[in-house]
């Protein structure tokens, strides 16, 4: 099926093989983010707060190269390696999005990429 890649620079490079995202018809299909300061390819520095922020921030950025916004987003998974940010990342959220809010998992895991506490990915489904 044919696809379209999306790259921008305002959100951090791929750090393997992969695209920042991919859109098929209407659909874009958003690669993970941690939260890495594109410029820097670094971390952020700062607090679970910080790095929350962050990765929506990327995420956003990734949206807006495919033409789309985070409000266009209909199912995001989260992972995070200690769950007792889950109400900390719900907090946040509520910053990005507004009813009616997306399909949504969060799930624990061990470790992320580069030591990251938190990564998110999202499909996006585009009004054309």
């Amino acid at each position: 099926m044919p696809h379209d890649v999306i790259n921008t620079s305002h959100a951090p490079q791929a750090i393997g093989p992969y695209s920042q995202a991919v859109i098929v018809n209407n659909t874009v299909y958003l690669s993970g983010q941690i939260p890495l300061v594109p410029d820097t390819m670094t971390l952020v520095s700062g607090n679970m707060e910080a790095q929350i922020h962050q990765v929506f921030r990327n995420l956003q950025a990734v949206a807006q190269a495919s033409g789309g916004t985070l409000t266009d987003t209909v199912k995001l998974t989260i992972f995070l390696t200690d769950l007792t940010h889950f109400s900390l990342v719900n907090d946040i959220m509520l910053e990005y999005f507004q009813p009616p809010y997306p399909a949504r998992a969060v799930v624990g895991v061990a470790t992320l990429p580069k030591g990251a506490a938190v990564e998110m990915e999202a499909i996006l489904v585009l009004n054309k």
